[in-house]
């Protein structure tokens, strides 16, 4: 019966659209950190650009893909409108691809028998075999992964089969030939349902693999695919155009808007002609050729190359439409706009990218820490209420960027996967609170000075004296923090605790001399206790900082998951030798120096 035909219909669509999408997306993941390092290095020449283009779009199944992350690139300002023409065109063009690996529905029975180990109903099971054996026993890097790809290729491939034979039941009706022939005779018809179909599954290759399953059960005429095709072009890119628009600055916009110009350039393009062709009768041979996956596929790439390389130069035309229809207004740009703005929902699909994004939020946070931590020592030392202002100031801006850094970790969490990306979420995820603690405690140092500004309160030359040393030792660990942070230097992280633990030392020393003076009524008791508010905000810095060096620490070596608590009591036990010969160093350093200020003082 009919209804059962199209219930196995849907169902072979279903696992052919869910295969793709395993496969499609077990790609993007797995070369996510290669797409975010060619795709910052594009030159402003356009071939190369469109190479890029149809490189990445081949490697990760999907032009929608690799032109929504072209918008975020551009929206973060890595890359320029004028260069993403290149890749979206090129974009266009690798797509095809997919269709040329679903042509293996040529290969029939009579076939050799090499070419009979490619069938479909033989590359599949072995598909899906792969990929089970390597998804469940194998654990070498990156091995789920690879298992998720090939279980992707082998649904793919079943959920396709199952459509063909589903269509094979649904002709002998004859409903659907009827279609086929009414759709060649009414190009606007044909147009229209490729469009509406490639906008409904939001995606073309996915759209020509149905075309290309019911051209092996039916007779399918070149005059119905070649206009069902051209109007799959304008349903893909408008849902592209869409998820790039969605909360995007103007330029990311316009580069949907730039790839509907496109295709809509292609279409037009493509329907002149083959139209001025057959009217000269130059494709009478072809017109009612019946069409098989193979050959749809060699059409497909064949529009979209030949339309590449007529319409390529024509690029800045594409651009300058995109800038007349959407305009720019003035818009207000605040200090870390960009940053902010980098941190774009489309880079989810791509962790690399989005970790990316995040890094440079996170470096940003952590130099605007910094700074106030210098700016804060300074007006303890010598007052300044502008000074204080700017601190305040900025640290409204570093809790700002934690909210939209840690927003963004939760929302990217679901799409981290991978050993690596989940080592890297846990360790950013980390840094957000330690550099949010760093600049909260510039700001508690900064209030305590503008407290005692007020109340004619000052820290006696000894205290201030003491002072430098320990901001001295906190500014080295400050560096080997940064370091550690910026280029995963491990051996500047195995730096920071031995410092972090002299510093402990010096704190315990200070407040001991503090409480001295307090005896000999050289300190006032408000003085003292804004002094030991300024040493414990101190302390607690460097303790941020040595948490910073754990984390990366547990990054770049996986075995150590278990951090902090092991490794730290490791290092205090006494028994790791460098971390022993490192302490006492940094301690006989700045003991040496303490010892000389104390020394100055009795003089």
């Amino acid at each position: 019966m009919i209804v059962f035909n199209i219930i196995s219909l849907f169902g072979g669509l279903a696992m052919f659209l869910y295969g793709m999408r395993l496969m499609s997306g077990s790609l993007k993941e797995g070369s996510s950190g290669t797409l975010k390092v060619i795709m910052e290095r594009v030159t402003n020449n356009p071939v190369k650009a469109f190479l890029l283009g149809l490189a990445i779009a081949a490697v990760i199944q999907s032009s929608t893909a690799t032109i929504v992350i072209t918008s975020g690139l551009v929206a973060a300002g890595i890359l320029s409108l004028e260069q993403s023409l290149g890749i979206i065109i090129g974009a266009n063009v690798g797509t095809t691809i997919t269709g040329q690996i679903i042509r293996l529905l040529d290969i029939g029975e009579g076939s050799s028998p090499v070419l009979k180990f490619f069938q479909p109903s033989t590359l599949a099971p072995l598909a899906l075999i792969l990929g089970i054996i390597l998804i469940m026993f194998c654990k070498f890097k990156r091995s789920d992964n690879l298992g998720n790809i090939s279980m992707g290729f082998g649904i793919l491939f079943v959920g396709l089969m199952n459509m063909t034979a589903s269509v094979s039941g649904l002709l002998e009706g004859g409903l659907l030939t009827g279609l086929f022939e009414h759709m060649g005779d009414n190009p606007f018809l044909g147009y229209v349902i490729g469009a509406s179909v490639a906008f409904i599954l939001q995606s073309s290759s996915a759209t020509i693999g149905i075309l290309q399953a019911f051209s092996m059960a039916g007779d399918i005429p070149f005059k119905t695919v070649y206009i069902v095709i051209v109007g799959i072009y304008l349903g893909d890119c408008v849902t592209t155009a869409i998820v790039c628009s969605i909360g995007a600055k103007n330029d990311s916009k316009r580069v949907g808007l730039v790839n509907i110009i496109y295709n809509l350039s292609k279409t037009l393009l493509v329907i002149v002609v083959v139209t001025l062709t057959h009217r000269l009768g130059l494709l009478n041979g072809l017109w009612n050729m019946h069409m098989t996956p193979g050959t749809i596929a060699n059409a497909n790439s064949i529009f979209n190359l030949s339309c590449a390389v007529l319409l390529l130069p024509f690029g800045n035309l594409f651009v300058k439409g995109s800038r007349r229809i959407i305009v720019d207004a003035e818009e207000p740009k605040g200090k870390y706009t960009d940053i902010v703005t980098a941190l774009n929902p489309v880079f989810f699909s791509t962790p690399a990218l989005a970790f990316k994004s995040c890094y440079n939020a996170l470096s940003a946070m952590f130099d605007a820490a910094v700074v106030n931590i210098n700016k804060a020592l300074d007006v303890i030392e010598r007052y300044d209420d502008s000074l204080v202002d700017e601190i305040v100031a900025e640290e409204k801006n570093i809790d700002m960027l934690t909210d939209r850094v840690d927003n963004y970790l939760v929302q990217l969490s679901p799409h981290i996967h991978e050993d690596l990306h989940i080592r890297i979420f846990e360790q950013y995820h980390k840094m957000v609170t330690e550099f949010e603690h760093l600049g909260d405690y510039a700001d508690n140092i900064a209030i305590t000075a503008r407290e005692m500004q007020k109340e004619g309160v000052g820290f006696s030359g000894s205290a201030l004296s003491e002072l430098k040393v320990v901001r001295d030792l906190l500014d080295t660990i400050l560096d080997y923090a940064k370091l550690t942070f910026i280029k995963r230097n491990i051996e500047a992280a195995y730096h920071i605790e031995p410092l972090e633990e002299v510093m402990d030392d010096l704190i315990n020393t200070l407040h001991d001399n503090h409480l001295a003076r307090l005896r000999d009524g050289k300190c006032t008791i408000r003085a003292g206790i804004s002094f030991l508010n300024v040493l414990t905000n101190i302390e607690q810095m460097s303790d941020a900082c040595s948490h910073v060096g754990v984390a990366v620490i547990a990054r770049i070596r996986p075995e150590k998951a278990n951090l902090p608590h092991s490794y730290i009591k490791d290092l205090h036990q006494g028994e790791n030798t460098k971390f022993n010969e490192a302490y006492e160093k940094a301690h006989a350093n700045y003991y040496g120096m303490l010892e000389k200020v104390e020394a100055q003082i009795e003089e």
